[in-house]
């Protein structure tokens, strides 16, 4: 993970999609420099949530934005996957979330992709939901190259399409409901539309 994250840097990749994680941090030093070293280069980092169901405010969920011993990335978005049901069945069942570790939603369920041997399937993850954020900020950063990544992630984050009051099935527990808003730190779903609308605003 950490040489991954270094060589991304290090051959001018602007975003870094990391649809990756496991509940253990062997050699979590090395990760953490990996990232301060990404973050202090103006690198973006978009890491999937996982998809255990589990609240990772209070579940171990590795990599993270935390540091060991203190402080944390400031350019990291943490990503649930949202469904394309409607509520209460908005969040996807199996994705983590957390209102103080996840920052928003992005769709993750039943997505049509590319798989390998030349084949297209529908998959569900939060990996299928990182790469919807890391593409939208793509997006941005191919259109408005004068904004930072500070103001990419702030971007992507305000302008996400809020359910803050919806209620919907809590992932990992179909018999309790609660406000969308209690699953991230947003309550939103990424919003590309509304995203490219602000960066133009702010760009201009």
């Amino acid at each position: 993970v950490a040489n991954a994250i270094r060589y991304a840097v290090d051959n001018g990749a602007d975003v870094i999609n990391m649809s990756f994680g496991k509940s253990y941090p062997p050699h979590k030093d090395v990760v953490d420099a990996a990232i301060r070293y990404a973050d202090s280069l103006g690198v973006l980092m978009v890491h999937a949530a996982g998809n255990d169901g589990e609240n990772v405010d209070s579940t171990e969920n590795y990599p993270t934005r935390q540091y060991r011993g203190g402080g944390s990335a400031n350019l990291w978005i943490e990503v649930g996957a949202s469904s394309w049901k409607a509520e209460p069945n908005l969040a996807a069942p199996f994705s983590n979330y957390g209102d103080e570790t996840v920052d928003v939603f992005a769709p993750g369920h039943a997505i049509y992709s590319t798989v390998p041997g030349n084949e297209y399937e529908r998959n569900d993850g939060t990996s299928m939901a990182a790469p919807m954020v890391s593409g939208v900020a793509a997006l941005i950063m191919a259109y408005y190259p004068d904004l930072t990544a500070s103001q990419v992630r702030e971007i992507i984050l305000d302008t996400a399409t809020s359910y803050a009051d919806v209620e919907v099935t809590r992932p990992g527990d179909s018999d309790t409901t609660v406000p969308f808003d209690q699953l991230s730190r947003t309550g939103s779903i990424v919003n590309a539309h509304d995203a490219l609308r602000r960066a133009e605003a702010m760009s201009n």
